[in-house]
């Protein structure tokens, strides 16, 4: 085998999705990966069962959502999610994970106050959780948490364009960074999270050039939902790209299975059973 084999097998055994690695992914993966313009993909997961199928799909990272107050507790936003509600469903995700590096929600109310909030919060989701990372919303103005949380080793994911937990400041769900100034203003942020030690960026749904841009400045990786196909990484909601999710969903979501449609059909099938004597038959039952 050549040298130049060699490596590529390396490569290979290294790369975040495919590879043969079976240890926790950490943030140096991720860095690695993006000195070897390696793409990635993430998803949401809110609970054990279902992080266990990510994971064994080889989903290199997963975040624990604060969607979860929409797709799975009910509220109309994630605003009403609770600390006690992340610590609960972090858990459980770490629990049915082996691989993947499980990235928590610090929820609207657990960091805003500064950084001594945050840092006790996200200490809470490391010590409680087992969670590997924690994410948080806002560009200038959650910087200092991003630099204490660093500084006593959690790392942080920073979220930038549209932040969900500023919905009612931003007066609903729009594209942001468009226009030159706000472009500016993202970009500048962007840098400054990573100057804070940020490990990664999401980017909401900003226009596909300025996501490129910030691509291409940016040493640390940036993970795209609605924000083209330059950022470094994917990252979907599991409900919406399941296609679990009612109504209509999100222009930059891809359904990759109709699993509220096949739910459905498995319940009425069960209900026709128990109604029509079908079930439980004779080999379900015990003498």
């Amino acid at each position: 085998m050549t040298h130049a084999q060699q490596a590529a097998d390396s490569s290979r055994s290294k790369a975040l999705y495919g590879g043969t690695q079976q240890r926790r992914i950490t943030v140096r993966d991720l860095a690695a990966a993006k000195e070897r313009g390696e793409k990635w993909p993430m998803l949401t997961a809110y609970d054990a069962m279902t992080a266990s199928v990510f994971d064994e799909a080889g989903i290199p990272v997963l975040l624990v959502g604060d969607s979860a107050g929409n797709c799975h507790l009910g509220y109309d936003t994630t605003v009403p999610v609770t600390m006690d509600q992340m610590a609960m469903l972090s858990a459980a995700v770490v629990r049915g994970t082996r691989r993947a590096l499980v990235v928590a929600d610090l929820p609207f109310g657990s960091y805003q106050e500064g950084p001594v909030q945050a840092l006790r919060n996200a200490t809470r989701l490391v010590k409680e959780a087992g969670v590997g990372a924690v994410k948080l919303e806002g560009g200038e103005r959650s910087l200092p948490q991003t630099e204490l949380l660093v500084r006593s080793g959690i790392p942080v994911m920073a979220h930038l364009g549209l932040t969900p937990q500023s919905v009612n400041a931003l007066g609903g769900y729009y594209v942001q960074g468009r226009g030159e100034e706000a472009a500016h203003r993202l970009l500048h942020d962007a840098k400054a999270a990573q100057d804070a030690g940020a490990f990664a960026v999401v980017l909401e749904m900003v226009p596909a050039e300025l996501a490129a841009e910030v691509t291409r400045s940016l040493h640390i990786p940036t993970v795209g939902i609605g924000a083209g196909a330059e950022c470094d990484a994917q990252v979907l909601v599991w409900t919406d790209m399941a296609g679990l999710t009612p109504g209509r969903v999100p222009r930059f979501v891809k359904q990759y299975a109709r699993l509220r449609e096949a739910l459905g059909e498995a319940a009425r099938e069960f209900a026709q059973d128990v109604v029509g004597g079908a079930f439980p038959a004779e080999e379900h039952s015990f003498h």
